[in-house]
């Protein structure tokens, strides 16, 4: 059993690529419970896809010993966190479990929008923050400029910063020391009911659900009778553990503890994130606050790309929704693609991470349709419909006034790139309401946009043409009346209605002829001509054809009179004429993805 003073919860939070995951690879390594044949780097981002993309998704926990100066040894529950704006929901579950968190700035690129709105989100859970310079190494460093940064935009003590290279292992050994001199150990009694919040799970094949619990009060062991608050679900305790690279049992759990329990748990949606874990025979009196429900922001559809494949796309979902709380799904059906699911997502990124979780770790084939936002729509008689799905789009005739969210976003760049900013933007329907410099050469700009211009490329378009020195967050502000079209392509004059959109009508042409352009380029040739167009209501706003697919039936014909080959011709184009009356065309999977991705305008 740990004793409380010699536990310390915090996470680490920053701007993505400050230098998280490269902290804690170094953390673990001094903690020495990893050999270095063993070590890996970015150890705890246990997902391929995280390695690829070099960034974390899944926030990741690890106990790791530590004796300190003082010869205690102390028991270190560290919680790393995404730093990508389309994955707050994560870190702010993340935190919610710790007492504590550091704070890391880059030496070279400073205080971003992202390190801003992490550390409002610390600060709601009154966590004591660590300020840490990171990447000191490098020839670009100005930790003059960034301890200012630390004083004048976060309101921190840049005395107080420490300054690190955890590429390099420098000052790892004084960030260990202040997190057991400066956090505070975590409260709670432990001869109380027990009370304990549920913060993540994952499912394991074997044994089911593992629940990733944080103990506020009481004590948990193997063979107790626990509920879940929410639906009362009742089940025995069959191991209890904490996190380091392995899984590693206890005897029990007790206040002020971060763990996991194994309880058999094979009905997933019994596992809730935010709910509270009690005893059965000595409940807590009152649940735990648990979390803010998560409001998404981007929809869209996903199919399993062969029809009998529906059943497993349906359990695929389930236990990837168990490890991504973010991810909301309610059954949606296509005319084109029969049965899915529709889904709810926290940007792009996000809707991009979930389809590659489920093609790699439930080896599912999928289709997923245009993403849109989410429109409200009152009717002439007054009534209000929310539609997120074209498919539900009612007879324009009918509409009153139609409105989209907006949002407000902050922008941080250096004042070199105000103009690129400005026209992008602008572009994108923004409205400038203000700007102030941060330092003499870096200012903030706040601008209200609509939502949707932002959740295709708004954030690739900022970060290339800022070199990467911008950066971006956003809170969701309210609804605008706008002007709202159905925009639906048409392939050989059929409505496919898996790639119809809801598109802003000035935007509309340019949107379908971008649709159309890049399924030319992804629907093979046939034997007969495809036209696709992009259309409103009947009228025809966009179109590219796709030639036949010409076999030379000449080939064999040598030599003779002319009129043997008209013939073949002939024989040939009445065939072709024959096949287009009955022809279905087939879209590949890749025509579907690739119409996601063609808002380049």
């Amino acid at each position: 059993m740990f004793e409380m003073q010699y536990i310390r919860n915090f996470s680490i939070i920053a701007h993505i690529d400050h230098g998280k995951s490269t902290l804690s690879d170094r953390l673990i390594q001094i903690a020495d419970i990893v050999e270095d044949r063993d070590f890996k780097d970015q150890i705890l981002d246990t997902m391929d896809i995280e390695r690829e993309r070099g960034i974390t998704i899944k926030s990741q926990t690890i106990c790791l010993p530590y004796t300190a100066n003082d010869k205690h040894t102390y028991f270190l529950n560290l919680i790393d966190t995404p730093g990508h704006v389309d994955f707050t929901y994560e870190v702010s579950r993340a935190l919610a479990a710790c007492e504590g968190a550091l704070l890391l700035v880059d030496a070279s690129q400073g205080v971003e929008a992202q390190t801003l709105a992490n550390l409002y989100l610390a600060l709601e859970h009154n966590l004591e923050i660590i300020p840490i310079i990171n990447k000191i190494d490098l020839p670009s460093a100005d930790i003059d400029r960034v301890l200012m940064q630390i004083e004048e935009d976060l309101g921190l003590d840049p005395e107080k910063a420490l300054q690190v290279s955890a590429k390099q292992g420098l000052g790892i050994e004084q960030v260990l020391e202040t997190i057991v001199r400066e956090l505070p150990p975590p409260g709670g009694d432990a001869n109380q009911p027990l009370q304990a919040l549920i913060f993540d799970s994952h499912y394991d094949a074997y044994r089911g659900t593992v629940v990733h619990l944080r103990i506020f009060a009481g004590q948990i062991k193997p063979g107790d009778t626990i509920i879940f608050t929410s639906n009362q679900a009742a089940y025995r305790v069959e191991e209890v553990g904490v996190f380091q690279l392995e899984n590693v049992p206890m005897q029990a759990l007790s206040a002020g503890q971060v763990g996991y329990i194994i309880a058999g748990i094979k009905t997933i949606s019994d596992t809730r994130c935010g709910d509270t874990v009690t005893h059965k025979d000595r409940p807590c009196a009152s649940p735990l606050p648990g979390f803010k429900t998560t409001k998404p922001v981007v929809f869209s559809s996903i199919y399993p790309t062969a029809s009998d494949g529906y059943e497993d796309l349906a359990a695929g979902m389930e236990k990837l929704k168990l490890n991504d709380a973010a991810l909301v799904y309610e059954k949606d059906t296509s005319a084109a693609l029969g049965f899915g699911f529709r889904c709810g997502f926290l940007g792009l990124l996000h809707l991009e991470v979930v389809q590659e979780r489920l093609e790699r770790e439930y080896d599912l084939s999928l289709i997923l349709t245009a993403p849109s936002v989410q429109y409200q729509v009152v009717m002439n008689d007054g009534s209000e419909m929310t539609i997120d799905n074209p498919a539900y789009y009612p007879d324009p005739t009918g509409i009153a006034t139609t409105r989209e969210p907006y949002i407000r976003a902050a922008i941080i760049v250096p004042d070199r790139y105000m103009g690129a900013m400005m026209t992008l933007c602008l572009e994108r329907r923004g409205i400038n309401k203000t700007y102030h410099y941060l330092t003499n050469d870096r200012l903030e700009m706040i601008f209200e946009m609509p939502l949707a211009e932002v959740v295709f490329d708004f954030y690739d378009r900022l970060k290339s043409l800022t070199q990467g020195y911008g950066s971006f967050d956003y809170d969701l502000i309210d609804y605008r009346e706008t002007d709202l079209v159905k925009m639906d392509i048409l392939i050989n004059g059929e409505r496919v209605d898996a790639l119809s959109q809801l598109v802003y009508r000035d935007n509309a042409v340019a949107r379908a002829r971008a649709a159309c352009e890049k399924l030319r380029q992804e629907i093979p040739k046939q034997m007969f001509k495809i036209a696709i167009q992009g259309a409103i209501g009947g009228n025809i706003i966009a179109r590219k054809t796709i030639s036949a697919l010409r076999k030379d039936v000449t080939a064999k014909c040598y030599g003779g009179d002319i009129t043997r080959k008209r013939k073949l011709l002939e024989k040939q184009k009445k065939g072709k004429k024959r096949m287009k009356m009955v022809g279905k065309v087939m879209i590949p999977q890749a025509a579907f993805l690739a119409v996601l991705k063609s808002d380049t305008d």
